[in-house]
């Protein structure tokens, strides 16, 4: 099938309808070479591009498409076709291509000149040349519905950097938490309809819930159509956000179909492709349900494959790259994932094997993926190839026949060593022990893989547990994480408890809590300083600390932003506390506490080195833990409305009342200056909540006991700023927790007598008490209250003459007695707030804003009164006064039942009505203006304007119509014709001869009807409506409002003076007296208790002993609602077991394979008793290889008895491929006709460490073998080997391929005793290895190296000793134990040349030994980049294979731990 759209033979309409936006371009014609210029790989782009996630379409002309634009062409090529050979293979269509299989007329106009100009034969390497991209942008499918995604054409050599940048800065694509790299059969397969339900829920929901990457092949076919459709499946039952998932497809550019319709220089903002199965023919569409496409050209057409060394260099990059998400920075992981599959995806299996990559194989979905499956539980040793061969033949009958035997051979050889590395293998079967999750196999494989890696210490553990927290995957960190394999250390949770906490991951938290981490030990000064430095910039609580900051900056005239301190948080939360709270966190005051020696603000979690931690790893001293770490951390997550991390953190509060009931305050608070609806509904809910908890917690307490709940309410917490619970529930509002029974009952203590505790006994005292207590109080007040209104209202009706009488001088006396009293409340402090705090808090009381209202009116009608000339105004004033203090009567009646709930009711009901007035204020303005200009004209009275147009349309609502609106009662005498009588209206417009209104009556006949059944009907219906349902709200709470009111009321009264005015000023005149000469302190709130601190502890103790109670409490309630739901379900599921079981019956392939599996194991105890079933490859010695049976007839393989690094199928450091030899084929005795191993002689940078022989057979006839050629050694510890055609050959063993190359090598180690201060399980002591890390290696290794002629020493030795120790070190290597002579595994080994090792073991009983001591002093390392390190011996610390077998001997001799 011809492809058409290389950027050659392209005409401009044409290419007009793929990219309208572009026009005649110069840039759409024919194009020569020369025309391109070489760019760098990867430029800077002219406008930054913002990491956030970018919409698949862009706008048209916006700042990201013209970024791409420029930076696409700039950074990434495609391949083309420089130069047209004739190809002896035809198209589909049978026309003429060339040898990369395009057509003529698609190549470039200089690539079909003369073959004189670049040769005659074709070669990619010349002839395929790089240039700027013009396939890139959005892609739609065409009738596939709106969603796009994104592509790009690729040159096959792009660097992966680039593609990477591209796809986080310019697609905008978060990086991933982990990498899921798909792979398969590329053509549509059969799966069992439950198997691929499984493997479609299983792989989306752990994309989901990781934040994974997915990247398949990109095409409609095969696992790439599978997953594919499973996440289009899962986008359509989920919600927007939740469907959000980055699938990525990584195809050929070559064989994609329809591809000329993606080819656009300036890019497609949307390019419109068309998904044809039908005409696609060898090539193939791409999947419409991936998200985005990478094409990869190498300039070649209908070539598959190509896109494989792309996608794997891809997949390496991004899982080398390092994520840092909520304090944790993980490199990403990556697991390959199998499905079906043919040779190539065997290639991919061992190619990911190889370099570590774990993969889940799903068995059951065919081909490759079964053949491995159904021998992945066998030992290595019975994967032969007469069974790979019986595998094939059943599994590939289709295509067995071109199975020949050397492929055969290849197969077994990398199905032998991918089932090798068992850790990194994993196989999904369906149904097996329970197991039904795709997701959690893919997760346990990681976990797997990290677990059986070598590591030092603890690394791994770490590396897993970081990894759950960055998946939020808390099943998978129960099950995988937290076993008895390792023991954890509070301590060591810490770094990740933070990461917990700052990324919302409130499950871990709690397992975290459960593992035993300790808030007291968490939670220190610096780490509540790095919590609030992390809060998410859309919090509110972060812009209200932002504010603060500014303001400081402003106020200390600095330039820089000041650091965030804990006193500015103390700042912030004051003012949603309110005022009555002291500072949670005090301001220091001269030096500043002691600080880290990090700054925390810098602190992340790595998985190299956990810098994190070190905020926990200090002295004591330099450490300052807070006061109530439980209440610290409630705040910070109260603050980000974290509903179920709060829930979890005050499930420890110690102070568990005060701390729901401050909750609910600062969640009230922040809800009024909340912009968001959504997250204001939120907040009030949650504050209702805790507002529940707290009530819960006190009718606890106050059933057990009611005096120590009374405690409770009025016990000072220190803290919560020196408040008690009753202050908090009260500024909060909290009605439902004020009304509760509990609290009532103390109210009416308080009431009715001021405390019970005073016990009076004499007259006086009895006195005292009735006359001071709050009921007295209140009706003396009303009483004086009540005849200062008569004595009022009989001055001005009766008495209110020119000079003021008797009676209205003690009307003025009682007025300034109650201004004293006002001025008492305002400077009345007992808390030490100040002035200013207490004048707001005095402000905000409704009732105090009318005691000022009535006494500013008072006082201005008093001065008015007293001037003669406005005697009349100031009565006026004094009677609106008299209004207003008549309104402040209705204060007393809260302490009614029936009319308290009533007069809320009425405030409510006014508000209402000020917002009602807006809708109706537009009727009547409207209709007044238009009846006022039809009927009167020119009407120049401001005062008869307003009647007419406000005054009388209002009116009018209520019944009073104006007779002249129709003219049928229009009376010229009731009006001014000229409007120049100040008591009468103008007249309407009238004829001039008979003096009839000539304005059109039938017109305000009609606007008065429509204005009549607007306002009356409508809107006054409206009010109504506003009113019934303020009622009804308030009418619900009736109780509660009133017991709230009633509390308020009592609380004003227990503080008040007890004589009423205008005697209350003796009581003035006596406080002035006790604080201004005295200069007595003011004295605390009654309602205030401050308990000693054993009687405060009891009875926090006991708080919270009933807390729990009341949190099992609501969990039995939850469950009972669980089970029942529960009990409903497990009937339909009985009916689903039934058909269930029927289908069992059905599965005798499981059965089967279950019974071969027994039978297996069977064979294996046989073979343990068998003396000629075991055969030792040594050259040693014989020895029973006895291995150990797991759960679940796993057998636990030791290393082979022959060498198996010595085989792998790659040379060191080379691309040359070793001939595969299957683990039968490798004693020399077993025929094997096919073996042909290549000629390879590695290249060595040091001429001197070689033999200079070249590989002639004269060159190899000189060598002296089994003897001393000169300075080298030729003989082996094993005895007198065989030499073939000038080659040397090992006795036994074959597979090693052709090298020339002879190393002995000298190995030695060094350990020490740890006398018992490590402790482990195992009661074995322990040993502490030295090892070095030498420059360009990844891993660890003994010290020690290759032995060179005249040397007494190896080099690599002499690296790490100083040159005045190495005659010490060698008698000290005469003093050592030899643990191994002979053989060693090596990847270097080949048939003709082969290391052998001698391994000396020096042991120092104790860490004082002088030889160690001596030996420590002389380490040193020549090279910087060398590591030298004593290390734990442990058998998975990261060192060769074959060091660490010398280790396991060395342990074994010691009879140590290993």
């Amino acid at each position: 099938m011809s492809a058409r759209g290389r950027g050659a033979k392209v005409l401009p309409s044409e290419l007009n309808k793929v990219c309208p936006e572009r026009g005649d371009d110069p840039a759409t014609h024919p194009r020569k070479m020369s025309d391109f210029e070489v760019v760098p790989n990867l430029q800077q782009s002219s406008s930054s591009v913002s990491r956030s996630r970018r919409k698949a379409h862009f706008p048209s002309g916006s700042n990201e498409k013209e970024n791409l634009i420029s930076w696409i062409p700039e950074n990434i090529r495609k391949k083309e076709c420089t130069y047209f050979v004739e190809s002896s293979q035809t198209s589909d269509s049978g026309r003429i291509v060339c040898e990369c299989g395009y057509l003529r007329e698609q190549h470039l106009d200089d690539a079909a000149k003369p073959p004189i100009f670049l040769g005659k034969e074709w070669d990619p390497s010349r002839h395929i040349q790089e240039m700027p991209t013009d396939a890139f942008g959005d892609i739609r499918f065409t009738g596939l519905g709106q969603k796009t995604g994104k592509y790009v054409r690729v040159s096959s050599d792009t660097p992966p950097r680039v593609i990477y940048h591209l796809m986080t800065q310019h697609w905008g694509l978060d990086a991933p938490n982990l990498l899921i790299s798909v792979t398969g059969g590329a053509k549509n397969f059969v799966m069992k309809p439950r198997l691929k339900n499984i493997f479609r829920q299983g792989l989306v929901k752990v994309a989901q819930t990781t934040g994974a990457w997915i990247i398949t092949g990109g095409s409609h076919a095969g696992v790439m159509k599978q997953v594919g459709e499973a996440v289009r499946d899962f986008i359509l039952s989920c919600s927007h956000k939740e469907g959000d998932i980055v699938t990525i497809g990584i195809a050929t550019w070559g064989t994609v179909y329809n591809r000329e319709s993606l080819v656009c220089p300036m890019g497609g903002f949307p390019a419109e492709y068309v998904l044809d199965e039908e005409n696609q023919g060898s090539l193939s569409c791409l999947d419409s349900n991936h998200s985005h496409f990478i094409l990869v050209d190498d300039g070649t057409h209908g070539r598959y494959g190509v896109e494989i060394p792309l996608r794997t260099r891809l997949e390496k990059f991004i899982s080398e790259q390092t994520k840092v998400k909520g304090g944790v920075a993980i490199k990403i992981p990556i697991v390959c994932v199998v499905l079906e599959g043919g040779p190539g995806t065997l290639d991919t299996i061992y190619n990911a094997i190889t370099n570590g990559t774990p993969c889940v194989i799903v068995e059951g979905s065919g081909r490759v993926a079964d053949v491995i499956a159904q021998v992945a539980n066998l030992p290595v040793a019975k994967i032969t190839i007469a069974l790979i061969q019986k595998k094939l033949s059943i599994l590939f009958h289709d295509t067995y026949e071109l199975f020949t035997e050397s492929k055969l051979v290849e197969w077994t050889k990398k199905i032998q060593d991918i089932v090798r590395s068992r850790q990194l293998l994993t196989i999904f079967r369906e149904g097996k022990y329970g197991q039904q999750d795709v997701d959690v196999a893919i997760l346990q494989a990681l976990f797997k893989a990290s677990r059986n890696q070598d590591h030092f210490g603890r690394e791994n553990w770490d590396h897993q547990l970081k990894l759950a927290v960055a998946w939020n995957r808390v099943d998978i960190a129960r099950s995988e994480i937290f076993t008895d394999d390792h023991d954890w250390k509070p301590s060591d949770l810490h770094p990740v408890m933070a990461a917990a906490l700052i990324s919302n991951k409130p499950e871990f938290v709690k397992l975290f809590l459960e593992q035993g981490v300790r808030l007291k030990d968490f939670v220190t000064w610096d780490t509540l300083v790095y919590l609030y430095d992390n809060l998410a910039p859309s919090c509110l609580f972060h812009s209200k600390l932002q504010k603060v900051l500014l303001e400081e900056r402003e106020h200390t005239a600095g330039s820089k932003m000041p650091r965030l301190q804990m006193h500015h948080v103390s700042q912030v939360l004051r003012e949603l506390l309110g005022c009555s709270t002291q500072p949670l966190y005090p301001k220091p005051k001269h030096t500043e506490r002691p600080r880290l020696s990090i700054p925390v603000p810098h602190i992340k979690l790595n998985v190299q080195g956990s810098s994190l931690r070190s905020l926990y790893k200090r002295s004591a001293g330099r450490v300052t833990f807070t006061m109530d770490p439980v209440r610290d951390l409630l705040i910070w997550a109260v603050v980000q409305n974290r509903r179920e991390l709060a829930e979890i953190i005050w499930a420890q509060s110690q102070d568990c009342m005060a701390a729901a009931l401050a909750c609910s305050k600062i969640l009230k608070e922040l809800a009024k200056e909340e912009e968001d609806t959504d997250t204001t509904d939120d907040m009030l809910a949650l504050a209702e909540e805790y507002e529940h908890k707290a009530i819960g917690v006190f009718t606890d307490c106050y059933r057990k006991d009611e005096e120590r709940a009374q405690k409770l309410l009025t016990r000072v917490s220190e803290a919560w700023g020196k408040t008690t619970c009753l202050q908090l529930a009260l500024e909060a509002k909290n009605m439902n927790f004020v009304s509760h029974g509990g609290v009532q009952v103390g109210s009416q203590e308080w009431y009715f007598w001021q405390e019970k505790r005073l016990q009076p006994t004499g007259c006086l005292a009895r006195l005292r008490a009735f006359f001071t207590a709050p009921i007295v109080i209140f009706l003396m007040n009303i009483l004086s209250y009540f005849t200062f209104l008569l004595l009022f209202a009989y001055v001005l009706m009766v008495d209110f003459q020119p000079a003021p009488s008797w009676r209205e001088y003690l009307i003025y006396f009682w007025l300034f007695s109650l201004v004293c009293e006002e001025t008492r409340q305002l400077l009345y402090d007992p808390d030490g707030l100040g002035v200013v705090k207490m004048a707001s808090l005095y402000i905000k009381d409704f009732w105090n804003k009318l005691d000022i209202c009535a006494i500013l009116v008072f006082i201005a009608g008093l001065t008015c009164r007293l001037i003669p000339s406005t005697l009349y105004p100031g009565r006026i004033i004094l009677s609106l006064a008299f209004i207003i203090f008549c309104l402040r009567l209705m204060h007393i009646f809260t302490v009614s039942k029936t009319l308290g709930p009533k007069i809320i009711i009425v405030k409510r009901m006014m508000k209402d009505v000020f917002f009602f007035l807006f809708l109706l204020a537009v009727w009547v303005v409207s209709f007044g203006v238009a009846k006022q200009a039809i009927l009167i004209h020119n009407e120049e009275r401001v005062e008869w304007l307003f009647r007419g147009v406000v005054y009388h349309s209002y009116l009018t609502i209520f019944g009073q119509i104006p007779s002249y609106i129709d003219g049928v009662n229009f009376n010229i005498d009731q009006c001014s014709p000229n409007g120049t009588d100040p008591y009468k209206p103008k007249c309407p417009e009238t004829n001039a001869d008979n003096k009839k209104p000539i304005f059109p009556e039938w017109l305000t006949v009609i606007l008065l009807c429509l204005y009549l059944l607007f306002t009356n009907i409508l809107l006054l219906n409206l009010l109504i409506a506003m009113f019934n349902y303020t009622f009804q709200q308030v009418q619900e709470h009736t109780d509660q409002i009133w017991k709230f009111q009633r509390h308020d009321l009592i609380e004003e009264y227990h503080g008040r003076p007890p004589a009423p005015p205008p005697l209350i000023l003796l009581n003035h005149l006596q406080l002035l007296l006790w604080r201004g000469l005295l200069r007595r302190p003011a004295s605390h709130h009654k309602l205030k208790e401050k308990l000693e601190k054993n009687e405060e502890a009891a009875l926090l103790s006991w708080e919270m002993y009933l807390k729990e109670n009341y949190l099992q409490h609501q969990q039995c309630q939850e469950k009972q609602n669980t089970e029942q739901m529960i009990r409903d379900i497990a009937q339909r599921v009985d009916v689903l077991a039934e058909l269930l079981d029927l289908d069992r019956v059905k599965r005798t392939g499981v059965v089967e394979q279950r019974l071969g599996s027994l039978e297996d194991q069977v064979r294996q105890n046989q073979a343990l008793w068998d003396p000629a079933g075991c055969v030792c490859l040594t050259g040693s010695s014989k020895a029973l290889d006895i291995k150990e049976i797991d759960l679940e007839g796993k057998p636990e393989e030791s290393q082979p008895p022959y060498h198996v690094l010595a085989r792998n199928l790659l040379y060191p450091g080379s691309h040359t491929l070793r001939f595969p030899v299957p683990d039968e084929k490798v004693p020399w005795e077993v025929d094997f006709p096919l073996y042909n191993p290549p000629a390879f002689s590695a290249d060595h940078k040091d001429m001197a460490v070689q033999d200079p022989f070249s590989l002639s057979l004269e060159s190899l006839l000189k060598i002296n073998y089994n003897t001393m050629d000169g300075l080298i050694d030729r003989q082996s510890f094993h005895g007198l080997y065989a030499v073939q055609d000038g080659l040397p050959l090992p006795g036994t063993w074959r597979g090693l391929g052709f090298q020339l190359q002879h190393d002995r090598g000298l190995s030695h180690s060094w350990r020490r005793n740890l006398d018992g201060s490590i402790i482990r399980k195992s009661l074995k002591k322990m040993l502490e290895v030295l090892v070095a890390q030498y420059p360009l290696s990844d891993v660890w290794a003994l010290p020690g190296g290759s032995l060179e002629p005249g040397e007494t020493l190896p080099l690599k030795l002499k690296w790490i000793l100083r040159r005045e120790f190495w005659p010490q070190f060698q008698n000290l290597l005469k003093q050592g134990t030899e643990v191994h002579r002979g053989y060693l595994d090596d990847p270097r080994n080949t048939d003709n040349a082969w290391v052998e090792t001698v391994a000396i073991s020096v042991h120092f009983d104790t860490q004082n030994d002088v030889e160690m001591k001596r030996l420590n002093s002389f380490l040193q390392g020549c090279d910087p980049e060398l590591c030298i390190r004593w290390q734990v011996l442990d058998k998975r610390i990261p060192l060769h294979a074959n060091h660490k077998e010398l280790l396991h001997k060395v342990s074994t001799l010691l009879g140590a731990y290993y």
